[in-house]
């Protein structure tokens, strides 16, 4: 069920403390950590310490959670010196998300020229 931690879902494992993450923030309802791929100097993950497969659908059911999760991200890049960052949903397959759980990319350190504007 939407909300609930899901027993395969590695990110609600991580919330579990089951499976490590190198944690840079944590609130009631969120968990932020470094990203094991990193595809910038700085790569973190901002997640819902509750499971729902994507961004879309948790804003729909929690949006104050949602919104946290945009804050969170903000305070995190902070936190980590950035001046300038890329914040990123991914939402399916076919848009590159790999893990079904909602979390937001923040990623900096570096010009990030490439992609919309």
């Amino acid at each position: 069920m939407a909300g609930e931690a899901q027993a395969d879902c590695v990110f609600c494992r991580i919330v579990a403390g089951e499976i490590p993450a190198t944690v840079v923030r944590k609130s009631e309802r969120t968990l932020t950590f470094r990203d094991i791929n990193p595809q910038a100097p700085t790569h973190l993950l901002v997640i819902p310490r509750v499971h729902y497969p994507n961004a879309a659908e948790l804003a729909a059911a929690e949006p104050e959670i949602a919104a946290e999760l945009l804050v969170e991200a903000g305070e995190a890049a902070r936190g980590e010196g950035l001046a300038a960052y890329r914040l990123i949903f991914n939402t399916g397959a076919d848009a590159g998300q790999t893990v079904f759980h909602a979390h937001v990319h923040v990623l900096g350190g570096e010009p990030l020229t490439e992609g919309l504007v």
